[in-house]
């Protein structure tokens, strides 16, 4: 008898319904990439999919986002917005801060992900906020002014990361426990 692998879809539909929050109302950067990213990295089996996934499906919600929501705003359309860079290799640098911190899954080393996660973005998207940019002087008082100027944003990157780190992981934890067989 074929056994069915029902743990890819799962995953997959656990990652789509994550990005689905994106586009209903949200306060300022509440959003599951983070998670996304960490719960990626614990559960694919193929690493290079815990990585890929997370992006594709920010990648997919941004071209809809742009291209539709805020289409007012970009004149043409928007495969990339300006500095996408800085925000998706952060997600790989999550997704790959998961790879180490997820050797096995516990309420501890989600909390540990969800903090590094909100750490990691803040830190390198306000970096890349401010590196060429004409708001902000380019030396350390303008680097420093720049993440001061970012603290506001910083409360909903915690509260997103931890929250829908609690949804996926448990989500997919409550699911194994329904079909043993994804255990």
């Amino acid at each position: 008898m074929k056994t069915i692998n029902l743990k890819f879809p799962i995953l997959c539909m656990l990652l789509l319904l994550a990005v689905a929050t994106r586009l209903i109302p949200h306060p300022a950067n509440f959003a599951p990439m983070g998670a996304m990213a960490l719960f990626g990295s614990a559960y694919f089996n193929r690493k290079y999919l815990a990585l890929l996934l997370p992006i594709v499906a920010t990648w997919l919600s941004d071209l809809f986002i742009n291209n539709v929501i805020y289409a007012q705003y970009y004149p043409n359309f928007t495969w990339f917005y300006e500095g996408f860079y800085w925000q998706y290799g952060t997600y790989v640098l999550i997704g790959l801060a998961g790879l180490i911190i997820f050797k096995k899954v516990s309420p501890k080393r989600i909390l540990t992900g969800g903090l590094i996660s909100t750490l990691l973005f803040f830190i390198i998207t306000n970096f890349g906020c401010w590196i060429g940019s004409t708001s902000y002087p380019q030396n350390f008082v303008g680097l420093m002014e720049c993440y001061a100027m970012g603290i506001p944003f910083l409360k909903g990157t915690l509260l997103a990361d931890l929250f829908y780190c609690g949804i996926l992981f448990g989500s997919f934890e409550f699911i194994k426990v329904k079909v043993p067989a994804l255990a």
